[in-house]
């Protein structure tokens, strides 16, 4: 959520951010005037409430000289009556200009290209070099069934489209990339590993900006008292929901395996086949609750934390920077890390790393007490795939497949794999 004195006193700078993100500046002048109409109203009530306060006194002195109180007390009923009105008129216009707050998504960074979609994204590095197989490449799911280690037909006949069963090596490789990962982060990294749990309430995915306004996207437990993450950066994130933390203790570094999961609201017909677009699987989630002056250079270390991941595994990728317009609701600034993948012949989106700046944590109420003294300022908080971890398989399966069908185990992955150095060898 933005601050609201922003719009009060920067209107016309917040409109001009806003409209990066294609947002109308009628929806920042309907928040000022609802925001005026509230502070007209309190205005109102509490000069009735002074009002009401000198007539109180005046009765007294009435009845002490045992006058007639009649039209004084009819006065008080009157103003008792306004004062209800006017305070009721102020909880409404709050509570709807909460309810637009909530709808109006984070301003861009000023380092972010402006751009109609993915087009205007701009690629800021690439490492590594495309694998030269010296055949044509097979796609991850013809080499994962082929091998016995995936098995979207069965995943059908129990779950529907856009889900997997792992067999054998295939569960294996995952539980090995999740590992590797966690070990990473954790034992170089400096973060802090999370197990949170699966079902959250509504104000979370408020907290992180998933809600109000993408329920469509969310999978509902129980009529909505409960839903299933997304992501783990929704608990995680919710961690230190309505807490003062000390100065001293930025910056916070968490990082959490976790399943996820995503109904894909209008991406009918967008990769159905395989496992690039799922409603569920894994990934490796890391958070960070950062001083505001840090922020950027937080978000850089943490994106180079999930790329370390992607060098050790030896996958060739690029890091892009989103534009307006194909960052998300809440980011400032968002790094996309995109792998390639020799059957597509493209690099695929394998992680996203954004700052949030102070837009989740005034949500989910986040702040820390300055060691310089003065009130408390809302912390900015930052988050990253480091991996999603189906899609490292995806990458791992098609960039090290070999002619005769079998696939390498990367070098850093065989520990994990009990030694094993190939998939069907």
């Amino acid at each position: 959520m933005l601050d609201l004195n922003r719009f009060r006193t920067e209107p016309g700078a917040v409109k001009a951010g806003l409209a990066r993100k294609g947002v109308q500046p009628s929806e920042v002048d309907a928040v000022l005037e609802l925001d005026e109409k509230r502070r007209e109203a309190i205005v109102r009530a509490e000069a009735l409430k002074s009002r009401r306060n000198e007539v109180s006194k005046h009765i007294g002195l009435l009845k002490k000289q045992g006058a007639d109180t009649a039209a004084a007390q009819a006065e008080m009923r009157a103003a008792g009556e306004e004062i209800a009105a006017f305070d009721k008129a102020a909880a409404a216009a709050e509570s709807e200009v909460r309810d637009r707050m909530l709808r109006i998504p984070n301003i861009p960074h000023a380092s972010v290209p402006d751009g109609p979609d993915e087009t205007g994204n701009k690629v800021e590095l690439v490492w590594g070099e495309a694998p030269r197989l010296g055949f044509e490449p097979k796609a991850h799911d013809d080499l994962g069934t082929a091998l016995g280690i995936l098995d979207f037909e069965r995943a059908a006949k129990i779950s529907g489209a856009r889900f997997v069963v792992y067999r054998g090596a295939g569960a294996a490789l995952e539980r090995a990339l999740i590992s590797f990962m966690l070990d990473m982060h954790t034992r170089k990294h400096g973060y802090t590993e999370i197990l949170p749990p699966y079902l959250v309430k509504p104000h979370a995915l408020e907290g992180t900006g998933n809600l109000p306004k993408f329920e469509a996207e969310l999978f509902k437990v129980n009529g909505g008292e409960f839903y299933l993450i997304p992501t783990a950066e929704v608990p995680v994130t919710n961690l230190h929901r309505d807490e003062v933390l000390e100065e001293s203790q930025l910056p916070i570094r968490y990082c959490a395996f976790t399943p996820c999961f995503r109904s894909e609201a209008g991406s009918y017909g967008k990769d159905t086949k395989g496992m690039i677009r799922q409603h569920q699987f894994h990934k490796v989630e890391l958070v960070k609750f950062v001083h505001p002056d840090t922020s950027y250079a937080e978000l850089d270390s943490l994106t180079a934390d999930a790329e370390a991941v992607l060098r050790a595994l030896g996958l060739h990728y690029r890091r892009i920077t989103l534009c307006t317009g194909d960052m998300s609701f809440s980011s400032a600034k968002t790094y996309d890390l995109e792998v390639w993948l020799p059957s597509q012949g493209r690099f695929r989106e394998i992680s996203s790393c954004s700052n949030f700046e102070d837009f989740q944590a005034r949500r989910a109420n986040i702040r820390y007490k300055p060691a310089g003294g003065g009130k408390p300022r809302f912390v900015h908080t930052l988050n990253g795939s480091g991996l999603a971890v189906g899609r490292t398989l995806v990458a791992v399966l098609e960039n090290y497949q070999r002619e005769d069908g079998t696939v390498a185990v990367p070098e850093g992955l065989r520990a994990y794999m009990g030694g094993v150095q190939a998939l069907g060898g």
